[in-house]
């Protein structure tokens, strides 16, 4: 059976004020190698690798499951060889570049020759919420909906070429579930005209690439108050003011922060760590970037038969 290969980037979502609206990819990637085999077989290497479960529990396989289940097909096993690069556990949209890669897998083994537009819908059907899975699949930067219909809608623009991004990855971890856990059921009308003005500010800024924007485009009343207790130093970050630092804004739920600068002023993602330090937690910084394109799918090519005699 020929072999696949499916590169998701990371992702980080919410951008501030843009809750479950807003995403960007990042320039680290979950690498799958598939193909069709006798029965299930899955292997992992690379960043918490000792996370992603071997089973037939593991989220990439169980994604291609409920594709294939939800169109009445039958998806074949495989083998499953994945390289990970994505920190588990820490805002950075591992579990949404599984999910797209299993939608991928199913797609291509299904036969289902879906277009690009048509893997993200299905991914965010799946995840509940486009944000994540809209950057996988499209790269950049990218603002997402689901319509009255269901049907999910995203427009792609790309980060200026003045501004830069770094990640300060800290060394604890942050369920999803219990980030989500500590919002509110509803907000008043001021808190969401105060999101509604910082979202669109903040779309219009990163489009004309308008500095003076900063930092009251990162501002948001929807997540990140509430989260505050869970991260360790994180209302002292969003506070942060230097030369070069746009902003600060927790990276999906958490807990790793997103640090927009002027490009050339990397060194202030060194500020953030030393408020994690200062809170008794040690921190990465990743450069990774923005990713410019989503998802790639590649097939490996026949090798080359051997010549007899």
């Amino acid at each position: 059976m020929p072999w696949f290969t499916v590169r998701v980037p990371a992702s980080s979502a919410n951008l501030g004020p843009g809750f479950d609206a807003l995403g960007l990819a990042l320039g680290v990637y979950l690498t799958c190698r598939f193909r069709r085999s006798g029965a299930l077989e899955i292997h992992a290497e690379g960043r918490d690798a000792a996370g992603i479960p071997r089973g037939a529990e593991n989220l990439i396989w169980q994604t291609a499951l409920a594709v294939a289940a939800s169109h009445g097909l039958e998806m074949p096993p495989i083998e499953l060889r994945i390289a990970n690069d994505i920190p588990l556990g820490k805002g950075m949209g591992s579990s949404a570049a599984a999910l797209t890669a299993g939608v991928i897998i199913a797609d291509q083994l299904l036969d289902l020759r879906w277009k690009r537009l048509r893997v993200l819908d299905e991914a965010a059907r799946l995840e509940g919420h486009p944000d994540n899975v809209a950057a996988c699949a499209l790269g950049s930067i990218v603002a997402s909906a689901i319509d009255s219909g269901g049907v999910a809608r995203a427009v792609r623009l790309d980060l200026p070429a003045k501004f830069a991004l770094g990640v300060v990855v800290p060394d604890f971890e942050l369920p999803t579930s219990l980030a989500r856990s500590v919002l509110p059921s509803c907000y008043s009308r001021e808190d969401a005209v105060f999101n509604v003005q910082r979202a669109a500010l903040l779309i219009a800024a990163l489009a004309a690439g308008s500095v003076a924007a900063f930092p009251a485009a990162l501002e948001d009343r929807f997540h990140q108050p509430y989260r505050e207790p869970l991260v360790p130093g994180l209302s002292e970050i969003l506070r942060l003011r230097a030369p070069g630092l746009l902003g600060c804004a927790l990276s999906g739920a958490g807990p790793s922060i997103l640090v927009f600068h002027e490009r050339g002023y990397e060194s202030v993602c060194d500020l953030v760590r030393q408020i994690f330090r200062l809170h008794g937690h040690e921190s990465d910084v990743l450069l990774a970037g923005i990713a410019e394109h989503g998802y790639e799918l590649t097939e490996e090519p026949d090798p080359a038969p051997q010549p007899v005699g």
